[in-house]
C-alpha cells in the first residue's frame, strides 16, 4: 500500500497555529514605560573633547596585542579570531619560532597581525574566539581619522607596552618552563638569562714597529 502524500493529508497533520490579537491595553503599557521614565532622567552633556565621560567597565574599543610577563607576545598565530569576524577586518600571517628569534612561548607567533577599522564593527567576537587571551579590547576609542590608511592598524600598533620587568622580544622563554606554564600563569616576571646578550666591541690598538 503507498503511502499518502497528498495535500489533504498535510492539511490534517498540519499543527494549528492560532491567530495572533493585539495585547491588551494595560500589556503595551508596560512596553512604553522604559521610554516614559527616561524622559525624567537628566542628560549628562560635556563639554567634549576638553571633558571626557568615562566608558563603560566592557567597553568594546580599540583592540590590543596583550604580552606575558616577561615580555613575550601571547598571539600564537591562529587566526580563530579572523575566521571569527564577520566584517573580514583582520589579518593575521604565522611564523615560527626559532631557538634564536623566540617572539611567544611555542612553535608559532603572529608575524603580521592588521585591524582594519574601516570594517571593524566593534562586536568582540574576536576576543572571545583567542584562545591565548592574547587579544582583548581596550577603552579607547578616538580613531577617527583623514586618512584611510591610517585606520589600518598594523602589529606594532596593536602590541601593548612593555610594563616594568619586561624584555623585548625576541628573547629565549623563561628557564625551566614549558608554553604551558605561560598559558596557566605561573610566569611572573623574567629572568636574568632572557635578556640578551650584548657584545661589546673591543678596539685593538697596536704599536708601529720601530
Amino acid at each position: 500500500m503507498s503511502e499518502d502524500f497528498s495535500i489533504e493529508k498535510a492539511v490534517r497533520e498540519s499543527i494549528h497555529i492560532p491567530e495572533q490579537v493585539p495585547s491588551p491595553f494595560f500589556t503595551q503599557l508596560k512596553g512604553f514605560w522604559l521610554t516614559f521614565i527616561t524622559m525624567f532622567k537628566k542628560v549628562e552633556t560635556v563639554s567634549y573633547p576638553e571633558e571626557r565621560e568615562e566608558t563603560a567597565e566592557r567597553f568594546h574599543g580599540r583592540h590590543q596585542l596583550n604580552r606575558y610577563e616577561d615580555g613575550l607576545e601571547k598571539c600564537i598565530g591562529c587566526e580563530l579570531c579572523a575566521w571569527a569576524c564577520p566584517a573580514d577586518a583582520i589579518l593575521v600571517e604565522a611564523g615560527d619560532n626559532t631557538p634564536d628569534a623566540q617572539f611567544s612561548p611555542g612553535e608559532r607567533f603572529g608575524k603580521v597581525y592588521q585591524i582594519n577599522y574601516l570594517r571593524c564593527i566593534f562586536c568582540g567576537l574576536c576576543i572571545e574566539a583567542c584562545p591565548t587571551r592574547a587579544l582583548t579590547m581596550t577603552n579607547e576609542y578616538e580613531l577617527a581619522d583623514n586618512n584611510r590608511g591610517k585606520l589600518i592598524f598594523e602589529k606594532e600598533d596593536l602590541l601593548a607596552p612593555l610594563r616594568a620587568g619586561m624584555l623585548q622580544p625576541p628573547h629565549p622563554m623563561y628557564p625551566g618552563t614549558t608554553d604551558t606554564s605561560y598559558y596557566k600563569g605561573e610566569v611572573t616576571g623574567s629572568h636574568p638569562s632572557q635578556a640578551p646578550t650584548e657584545i661589546k666591541e673591543v678596539t685593538v690598538v697596536t704599536e708601529p714597529h720601530a
